[in-house]
């Protein structure tokens, strides 16, 4: 019996591993709406394996990409809460006149 390449398995690995470059080389929202997508697809893929495994291959890149996505989606969250942070200790130092006595 011929066994056939899990649809949406190798699309989750991609977009997992493009979610956690992306959230390490520049843009923390692009890396979680990569993760979302490829979540969703490795979750259609799990789904799809699960019914017929004996027809199916390539179930461990479905698993990978979204260990991938997880990974990509956690860095972007945390890059998210650290510019928040970043920002209001800046902005708060402003409006508080922290900044105005610095000599630059």
């Amino acid at each position: 019996m011929h066994k056939e390449e899990l649809p949406g398995a190798s699309t989750a690995l991609t977009m997992g591993i493009i979610a956690l470059v992306t959230s390490f080389v520049c843009c923390g929202p692009f890396a979680a709406i990569f993760s979302f997508i490829g979540l969703s697809n490795a979750k259609k893929a799990r789904l799809l394996y699960e019914q017929n495994p004996e027809l199916y291959t390539g179930y461990e890149n479905a698993k990978t990409g979204k260990i991938l996505s997880i990974i990509g989606l956690v860095v972007a969250l945390l890059y998210l809460v650290f510019f928040i942070l970043y920002f209001g200790v800046i902005i708060a130092a402003i409006t508080a006149g922290g900044l105005s006595e610095m000599q630059f």
